[in-house]
Formats: C-alpha cells, sequence, structure tokens
C-alpha cells in the first residue's frame, strides 16, 4: 500500500471522516484533496531527504515526532496543535508559504475545489503524511538505527505512487502537473 492509500484508508476511513468534519465539507472532497496535494508533499520530502543530512533530520524528526498518533487517533486532529504541527512541517518541506500557496492554488484548479478549503487542509495533511512514513518506516525497521541506504530505500518505496520500483519518474510527473 503506498502512501497516498496508507492515508484514505485509515481507520477504515475515519481519518478522512474526520477531515471532513474539521473542515466542515464532503467526504469525497477531502479525498479529491488527498490525491493531488499527497503526492506534493511527498516530493518535498523526499527531496529533501536525497541528502544525507536531510535524510537524518527526515528519520530523526519520523522516530521523535509521534505523528502515527494523527492515524491512530484522526479525533486529535481538530486540536490547534495538530495545525502549528502541520505549519512547520510545511515550513520545512516547501520552504515558504508562497510554495505551499502555490500548491494550493494547483490543487484548487485541478480539482475546482476552493483554495481555501486546501489551504485549510495541508497543515492538517502534513504531519498525518509523517504519520504515515513513521509508521511505515518504523514496521520496517528503518528507524532503528540500522543503514542508511535501507531506510532511504523504505521510505523512497512509500513514495512510489505508481508502485513501479522507482519514485524519481513519480517525482517527475508531479513537477510536470504542479509546477
Amino acid at each position: 500500500m503506498n502512501l497516498l492509500e496508507t492515508i484514505i484508508h485509515a481507520q477504515g476511513g475515519g481519518l478522512v471522516r474526520q477531515l471532513a468534519e474539521t473542515l466542515g465539507v464532503d467526504e469525497h472532497l477531502v479525498q479529491r484533496i488527498i490525491g493531488q496535494v499527497v503526492p506534493t508533499l511527498s516530493r518535498g520530502i523526499q527531496r529533501n531527504a536525497a541528502t544525507e543530512t536531510g535524510f537524518t533530520s527526515l528519520a530523526d524528526t519520523l522516530a521523535k515526532g509521534n505523528h502515527q498518533r494523527y492515524l491512530e487517533q484522526p479525533w486529535q486532529l481538530a486540536e490547534p496543535a495538530a495545525q502549528l504541527e502541520g505549519n512547520a512541517i510545511l515550513g520545512h518541506v516547501f520552504g515558504s508559504k508562497d510554495v505551499s500557496r502555490n500548491v494550493a492554488g494547483a490543487a484548487a484548479k485541478e480539482t475546482g475545489i476552493d483554495t481555501g478549503i486546501i489551504k485549510k487542509l495541508l497543515p492538517l495533511l502534513a504531519p498525518i503524511v509523517m504519520g504515515a512514513l513513521s509508521s511505515r518506516a518504523s514496521s520496517k525497521g528503518a528507524l532503528s538505527g540500522g543503514n542508511s541506504s535501507t531506510s532511504q530505500g523504505t521510505i523512497a518505496s512509500f513514495l512510489d505512487f505508481d508502485n513501479d520500483g522507482s519514485a524519481i519518474d513519480d517525482v517527475l510527473n508531479l513537477v510536470r502537473r504542479f509546477f
């Protein structure tokens, strides 16, 4: 199961229901937004993790961030701390608010969903994505201080949306679509 599927199916769809309830929108809208922005978040994370320093920072964040709680207890997304944490993650992944705004604008253009809704959802999706990555990395033992290249491979395989064994083509397709 890739990252997108993990998020959509978390808690038997309870995560999507919680996000929809938090935003006051239909679950199908949330799923469409997730389908547009999670690949972009993944690309940003993968770009940051492409260097040894970036990967070490990511692995440390995944190991210590307790982001899995958002997958296991989606109701915590309604807490103000989730949005603050999400904004911090977005800042790290994208580097600036302008990039986050561009991501929201591109997703709005693709889905026809109001940019304001997408801007509210982005900071909630960021810790969810980190939680999904953390959960996958932990289950594969990638965060237990093992081989760095093995850990990078585990995370990269999770970011491989078309399951072809390489996340590179997925990244290039996302770049073409969003930028």
